[in-house]
């Protein structure tokens, strides 16, 4: 009798790999439904991305791709435009009204930023202690940043800094100044502007306020313990803890700086012979590109600016982006 091998002997219920489409075939069951089930939810998420999708490819880098051709081009939005190569920047580097701009715009920068970030820091300063009402100041504060924008608000700061208005007559009665009002003087109409950026101060303040509320109280009283004023505790203690949200701060705003327009075209004067300012006082760069596009129909000359101006930003984002390792300091391992 010869012996069976049970080893050899089919058992029941076993499964034979050839039967199956081969051996080492790994083939689980389901695969084919979870792939689909994959695809189903990548494919609901790119119809909910649609709208963010077809915005920015229509409102935004379609508009980019478009005024960057026009930047080489002779186009004044009626007839096809003409391809003129680098005329645009040359004319551009030889006017010396757009010099003019860049000047106003650069004194704005530098004068108003800095202006505006210390205001905000010092409000922050004094909200971030306990005290009555402290939600109402920080609302109160923080308003103007909401309506300071706005044309209605530029119309009324026009009003008050013209001659013979508040603001004129406060000073010729303070101080004995008599400029004729801000908004009609080339020399002081700039500073008008500065004023209604430094009163929107809301923005980086609640910044400010968010990162005072991170530093270690243990370190003021450390350092009061050991017999530092509140000079030298704010110095050593307070500007090296919130150096990240400054250099925050001093990026946004500095970007917003160069980006200035709806309050400098409606305080200088609007539409008209003096668009910007009497004299070209608050000839700012976006100003200026606007009158070149729609005012003088030079689409093609304002594309070539607006792209002067877009690498200029980013010249200035780079520059900080590597001064900050000079004076930010980041918590150990968060750099």
């Amino acid at each position: 009798m010869t012996p069976v091998d049970a080893s050899a002997t089919p058992r029941p219920g076993a499964k034979d790999g050839r039967s199956q489409g081969g051996a080492g075939s790994g083939r689980r069951p389901g695969g084919a439904a979870a792939r689909r089930g994959r695809r189903g939810e990548n494919l609901a998420g790119y119809l909910f991305m649609s709208p963010w999708i077809a915005g920015f490819l229509l409102l935004t880098a379609g508009p980019m791709v478009a005024s960057l051709y026009f930047a080489f081009t002779d186009y004044n939005l009626f007839d096809a435009p003409k391809w003129v190569g680098l005329d645009n920047f040359t004319e551009m580097f030889a006017d010396p009204r757009w010099r003019k701009s860049v000047e106003v715009t650069l004194w704005y920068v530098v004068i108003g930023t800095p202006l505006k970030l210390a205001a905000a820091l010092g409000v922050a300063l004094l909200l971030a202690q306990k005290r009555r009402g402290q939600g109402f100041y920080r609302a109160a504060f923080y308003a103007p940043s909401l309506i300071g924008a706005s044309v209605s608000v530029a119309v009324v700061w026009k009003a008050i800094f013209s001659e013979d208005a508040i603001v004129d007559r406060a000073q010729r009665a303070l101080f004995g100044v008599d400029v004729g009002g801000w908004t009609g003087d080339p020399d002081w109409i700039i500073y008008s502007l500065v004023a209604l950026t430094v009163w929107q101060f809301g923005a980086p303040m609640v910044i400010f306020l968010a990162g005072l509320k991170q530093v270690p109280r243990e370190l003021y009283e450390a350092a009061a313990m050991d017999g530092a004023g509140p000079w030298r505790r704010f110095w050593n203690i307070t500007l090296p803890m919130i150096s990240p949200v400054l250099f925050f701060n001093v990026l946004l705003e500095t970007i917003h700086s160069f980006q200035i327009f709806a309050s400098a075209y409606i305080v200088g004067g609007g539409a008209g012979g003096n668009a910007c300012g009497p004299a070209d006082g608050s000839l700012v760069y976006t100003c200026y590109l606007y009158v070149q596009g729609f005012e003088n129909s030079r689409m093609g000359f304002a594309s070539a600016m607006a792209w002067m101006l877009l690498l200029a930003v980013g010249l200035v984002t780079a520059v900080l982006f590597w001064s900050q390792k000079r004076w930010v300091h980041y918590e150990e391992g968060a750099r």
